[in-house]
């Protein structure tokens, strides 16, 4: 979930009330958000970097709210304020309009057909006639950064370019070109640089070094111009330093370039819905001309409402609740959501705003429902269906032998269920084939290449990394191991394994014994013919003549014995060991 920072003080002002942080922590409950913390600049400073740094930094106070990654809306102070306020009923719902100029007076991007195989789509849109204060630019420019980091996936799919228009000049030319034609002074630089040159500026560079990968393989690098060739930025990497946006700044030019053209929308109208509150005509956005390589256009920003039909009967049974429609749609709107009863109460009509790009189905009109009425005040009832839950045998008899087993001394390791194929064969002295691995079609790293047909991999592997640690060590653990399966839908099954593992100066094969006579014990299980009993077998990983066959209710369940020096040095072990390995699923 994203982490929203607000100032205190300037979040109880535009709320017009003060809280306790108590009272606030609630509201935030209330309204499906979570006050995550209370600190302040200097503390945060302090808390990362020593007190000696943290001097000088501001007092103010901050709330880290918690965000839900898909409410964009909510990403910076306008947002979180406006819904706030709409949910307390302080104020009505904003409508958004578009104001599309006369026909040869607007700001026209145009796109060529170079850019296609780089970032082939734009939007754009004009804030016209804002007024900035320093509170209002510094969240202008963090809902960018939010918004980069959320829904543009680190500029991946969106970058999005602030520009004064009042020092540019339209139309507006997206294109892309050879790193060595690009030549322009980058934002907060004092001479121009080549875009090949940026690359390498920008490589030892904290924040922009982590966008360089977007594009730098690309033969040609997408680029921005005004009509006098002016340079407005080069996505998804910088802005150039002639259009930076600053207090003074009346009238601002909003590009949002990518790969994704609904993200790239969704982006466009969060930005602009969210301060065109500051406009001279509040909550108006001037319109911009996208012209594409076919000569088709386009005006964005969309801001586009939509309205769905939900019944009241699927809202009530789904929260579990039983309110009229007309309350219905009054906690709706309280969400955001414009609603009204419509065909005698047999229907809610929703009006979705251009803000809420996360209301996509009715589930989630219902969620919005269901955190206006309030979870603490759903009544909790028993299902009429009777669906008392109970825990699966194998797993209960899993938590009581990993009690006894550290009870007797033996340490538990939870290990990787993927494993490179050497482990479970080459290692162990056997053949893949013979192993029925499943094997991992695309595997990142040759340390996960299959599923573990055996737990004895990863014990040794850990002991490995341990060897530092005192004499002698005893491991255990109990998890499941993967395997082959024709006869199941998925082509494979998992089956509970237990494993064991001393390792010391000497094998200490008695003390693995003894551990699988106590297990036994615990399973009820007599060490006699109808019982289990131990038979002499061979095990590629076992030393000669010092391996043991498992046998218990009639069938074969594991091995025991002391491991093969072989074995051991291909672990980069260097002292002898004795392991156990029994499958536990006969005995739940």
């Amino acid at each position: 979930m994203p982490t929203v920072s607000v100032k205190r003080d300037a979040l109880f002002a535009a709320l017009g009330r003060s809280y306790t942080d108590e009272e606030f922590d609630e509201l935030c409950f209330e309204f499906g958000l979570e006050l995550d913390e209370v600190t302040s600049e200097k503390a945060i400073i302090s808390k990362e970097r020593g007190d000696e740094k943290a001097e000088g930094a501001s007092d103010t106070i901050l709330y880290k709210i918690d965000v839900p990654a898909n409410r964009y809306d909510l990403l910076c102070l306008e947002g979180l304020v406006r819904g706030l306020q709409v949910f307390k009923e302080r104020i009505n719902i904003p409508k958004y309009r578009k104001i599309v100029p006369a026909k040869g007076e607007g700001q026209r991007l145009i796109i060529t057909e170079e850019i296609a195989k780089v970032r082939p789509h734009a939007v754009a849109a004009v804030l016209r006639n804002i007024t900035f204060t320093k509170e209002r630019y510094d969240s202008f420019i963090d809902l960018q950064e939010k918004l980069h980091q959320n829904i543009c996936r680190k500029r991946a799919l969106v970058a999005i370019g602030t520009h004064d228009l009042d020092t540019i000049t339209g139309p507006f030319t997206y294109t892309a070109k050879a790193p060595s034609e690009i030549k322009f002074k980058p934002l907060n630089q004092s001479q121009e640089y080549t875009a090949s040159q940026l690359m390498d500026l920008y490589r030892t560079d904290s924040h922009l070094r982590h966008y360089l990968h977007l594009i730098e393989n690309m033969p040609l690098y997408p680029i921005i111009y005004d009509s006098n060739g002016v340079v407005l930025s080069m996505p998804p990497i910088i802005n150039g330093d002639h259009t930076k946006i600053g207090l003074n700044t009346r009238n601002v030019f909003i590009e949002c370039t990518g790969t994704d053209i609904t993200k790239a929308k969704t982006v466009l109208d969060i930005l602009v819905t969210m301060f065109s509150e500051y406009c001279e005509k509040p909550f108006s956005v001037e319109a911009a001309e996208v012209i594409y390589p076919n000569g088709k256009t386009h005006i964005y920003p969309e801001l586009a409402y939509r309205k769905e039909k939900v019944k009241p009967e699927y809202i009530n049974k789904k929260i579990g609740i039983s309110e009229t429609p007309s309350n219905l749609a009054k906690l709706l709107t309280r969400m955001c959501l414009k609603s009204h009863v419509i065909g005698n109460g047999s229907h809610i009509e929703v009006e979705i705003p251009p803000t809420r790009a996360d209301v996509i189905h009715a589930c989630d009109i219902m969620e919005d429902a269901a955190i206006a009425y309030g979870y603490n005040n759903i009544q909790m009832t028993i299902p009429k269906m009777y669906t008392i839950a109970n825990q699966l045998p194998l797993n209960k008899l899993t938590e009581l032998l990993r009690l006894e087993l550290a009870a007797a001394g033996f340490t538990e390791v939870l290990t990787f269920a993927l494993c490179s194929q050497e482990d479970i064969a080459d290692k162990l002295g056997m053949d893949i084939s013979a192993t029925k691995a499943v094997k991992i079609a695309n595997p990142k790293t040759a340390e996960f290449q299959v599923a573990r047909t055996s737990l004895l991999p990863g014990l040794l592997k850990t002991i490995a990394a341990n060897r530092k640690m005192p004499l002698p060590l005893k491991l255990f653990e109990i998890s499941d191991i993967v395997v082959k399966d024709n006869t199941t839908d998925v082509g494979a099954r998992n089956h509970r394994h237990l494993c064991a593992l001393y390792y010391n100066k000497n094998p200490g094969f008695e003390i693995i014994h003894g551990l699988l006579d106590r297990v036994m014990q615990l399973l009820d299980i007599p060490n006699e013919e109808n019982g289990y009993v131990i038979k002499a077998a061979e095990g590629s990983a076992f030393f000669p003549g010092r391996c043991a066959e498992v046998i218990a209710k009639g069938q074969s369940v594991g091995k025991l014995g002391v491991l093969h020096p072989d074995v051991i040095t291909k672990f980069e072990l260097t002292m002898p060991c004795s392991a156990l390995e029994i499958t536990i699923e006969p005995f739940a």
